[in-house]
């Protein structure tokens, strides 16, 4: 009888689902110049990954607000700095810029914005940053991305 329950257990453990890969995470930012996430790891097998940010501080976009740009980390300062000609109106983001991977609208207080972005332009062994290229944020708002799984 032993053997039978022995086998009926694995036999419903090996018919239930495999876990799927998580491809989404939410990271908050606040009116500190914080985010609440220092990495984020995109599993391998998603196709497609979904960044959510949250604003979960009060201030408004034109003084306090964040965005979340996806870049090689090589190219971080230069896409910030670029950033910052390009305005609030674009995001803070140079138009067409290559080295941008992906990245959200800039959102004050209250607001939210999500992005979603191939996973096939990231590579196995390459170091990814995020980070918030609102004027002045980018040196304090940033994390660590990395292709994982």
């Amino acid at each position: 009888m032993l053997a039978k329950t022995t086998l009926a257990i694995l036999l419903s453990a090996a018919s239930l689902p495999v876990l799927a890969a998580q491809c989404e995470t939410t990271v908050e930012s606040n009116d500190a110049m914080q985010y609440n996430v220092k990495e984020i790891v995109v599993d391998k097998s998603c196709k497609q990954f979904t960044v959510h940010l949250k604003h979960v501080g009060k201030m408004a976009k034109v003084a306090m607000g964040h965005n979340l740009v996806v870049t090689k980390d090589a190219d971080k300062q230069a896409v910030a700095t670029d950033g910052m000609g390009a305005g609030l109106a674009q995001d803070y983001v140079k138009a067409g810029d290559a080295r941008v991977i992906a990245h959200t609208k800039v959102i004050g207080g209250g607001e939210s914005d999500s992005v979603t972005f191939d996973v096939s332009k990231l590579a196995a062994g390459e170091t990814y940053a995020y980070f918030c290229s609102f004027p002045g944020h980018w040196a304090m708002m940033k994390g660590v991305l990395k292709l994982g799984g």
